[in-house]
């Protein structure tokens, strides 16, 4: 899968904007600890912008901006062959992940959360769409046939797993690996339709956590309250 599989793939901005949502708030409940959550959302990034975001803890990440002007996302797999920081791209963001991005996103060509020291942007795959679209766009890329990666050069297809395949299962499965805990499916469901929390699927998902131990977080994510 490359960044072509993907952007087919992903869903309309205010799914995509919804479902980032439910996940940060899933994440938020199975994991107080912000440092170590894979999935963030910020609802107030900036005054017109939000933020969805990934980290994996081992340097593989996506952000995702999402604005009046539509959504701009980039992906970084570290150990991705087209990774800047590897043998082949030599210092640079590969040839035409970037290409292509509209003048609304220009911004986010230069966004320090994107770039080196250097202002290389650290980018492995690249996806935009504006609000009048009707599908996600990509540069054009030509992969390397090498490496042990070629199925997935960019990682997009790894690293956006569960924003292409958007289901309570995927999210459980995933979960129950990652924090090593059993993760209930209705609950899951319950939170990805962002429905109001309750004590109930509180408790379910982690008892040690109380529905107002994530005051904040709700107010962070901008996840809907009764």
């Amino acid at each position: 899968m490359t960044v072509y599989d993907v952007a087919r793939a992903l869903p309309g901005i205010e799914e995509l904007r919804d479902h980032s949502r439910g996940l940060a708030m899933l994440d938020a409940v199975l994991c107080p600890e912000w440092e170590s959550r894979y999935y963030s959302f910020d609802a107030h990034w900036s005054e017109r912008e939000q933020l969805a975001s990934m980290k994996d803890g081992q340097g593989d990440e996506y952000t995702i901006v999402l604005s009046q002007a539509g959504a701009f996302a980039r992906v970084f797999a570290h150990e991705s062959m087209l990774s800047p920081f590897g043998e082949l791209a030599d210092g640079q963001t590969w040839p035409g992940v970037l290409d292509g991005v509209p003048e609304a996103f220009a911004e986010y060509l230069t966004e320090p959360a994107f770039t080196d020291e250097d202002g290389v942007h650290v980018t492995t795959a690249c996806l935009w769409r504006e609000p009048a679209d009707t599908a996600w766009h990509t540069g054009t890329v030509e992969y390397p046939d090498a490496g042990d990666d070629r199925e997935d050069p960019d990682g997009s297809g790894r690293l956006l797993h569960l924003l292409v395949d958007r289901s309570a299962e995927a999210y459980a499965e995933w979960a129950s690996d990652y924090y090593e805990t059993p993760v209930d499916l209705e609950a899951v469901r319950h939170v990805l339709a962002l429905r109001p929390l309750t004590p109930e699927v509180v408790a379910t998902l982690n008892p040690e956590v109380e529905l107002a131990d994530l005051a904040e977080d709700i107010a962070e994510i901008g996840y809907p309250t009764a």
